[in-house]
This record gives C-alpha cells, sequence and structure tokens, in this order.
C-alpha cells in the first residue's frame, strides 16, 4: 500500500488560498472578451489608468506610459477601443479636456471641481448613490420612449 503525504482535501491545510485577479489582469480579459489584441501599450496605458486614483487626461496617461514606449497617436487609438468596449469611462471635461478612468465593473464615481484651485473631489457615497437613482430612472424613461444605448455624463464644478 502506498501512503500519500499531501491531499487535496479542503481541511487538510495544503490548499493556497485562490488570489484575486489584479485591475490589469481584469482589464485583459475584457479585451480578450471584445477581441482586441493585448499589446504592450496597451498594458502600459492599463497600468497607467490603475496608478491614478483620479480621473485623468490623455497626454497624463502618456506621460505616465513613458514616450519610449508608446506615442501619443496610441494612446488616444487605445483610449477610444477602451472607451468603446466599457473599459474606461469619460468621467468629465475639465478645461476643454477629457478625463478617464479605468470602469472595472465598480459603480460610477461622481466628482466635482473646484473651478479655481482644479482640486477634483469624489461626491460621498450617499450623494452618489442618490444621484445613480435619480440617473438610472430619467434612462429608463428615455428607453420607455425608444431611446436604445443610453449613456450620460455627469458634470460638477464649484468654488471653494
Amino acid at each position: 500500500m502506498i501512503a500519500s503525504t499531501q491531499t487535496n482535501h479542503p481541511l487538510s491545510g495544503n490548499s493556497r488560498p485562490q488570489r484575486s485577479p489584479s485591475a490589469v489582469e481584469l482589464a485583459t480579459t475584457k479585451l480578450r472578451a471584445a477581441g482586441l489584441r493585448i499589446t504592450q501599450p496597451r498594458l502600459a496605458i492599463l497600468a497607467a489608468l490603475n496608478k491614478r486614483e483620479q480621473p485623468t487626461s490623455i497626454e497624463q496617461i502618456h506621460e505616465d506610459v513613458g514616450v519610449a514606449n508608446c506615442d501619443l497617436v496610441t494612446v488616444y487609438r487605445c483610449m477610444a477601443a477602451f472607451e468603446e468596449i466599457g473599459l474606461v469611462r469619460r468621467a468629465f471635461f475639465h478645461n476643454g479636456t477629457a478625463l478617464y478612468e479605468i470602469n472595472l465593473g465598480q459603480p460610477t464615481r461622481y466628482h466635482v471641481v473646484c473651478k479655481t484651485t482644479n482640486r477634483v473631489e469624489e461626491l460621498d457615497a450617499a450623494t452618489a448613490e442618490e444621484l445613480r437613482r435619480t440617473i438610472e430612472a430619467v434612462q429608463e424613461k428615455l428607453r420607455a420612449r425608444g431611446y436604445a444605448d443610453v449613456g450620460h455624463i455627469v458634470e460638477f464644478f464649484g468654488v471653494t
């Protein structure tokens, strides 16, 4: 008889905890599902987006990725493709510049921008949830009127 010292039984203590996939891994899964290739520039752009805690411009992403790794036109094209498949969302326009954030299925984040200091602040959870409910109600009414693929951009600006 052969004895085994290893087992896959869950109570044996030999099972390894499952690691959660990183944001970039989740994003690459979404790219593959949409039929887009996984390229080094796309991975670099996703990593740069993931590091940012606030919405960012394409120019800032390009700066983060580095001129040697990717040209500006590629960043623009990738961001357009990412937005088309819902991997990024255009958060708002600031001084005529679109700002983007990565979208991995979490609820839409809403921000307010100070017009004098350009400081960006995320709305508190309760206010954001109230806004989400209101927007969903409006979108449902638009769908009932025959509109399809309804989206929105909400921008708040103020002076502190």
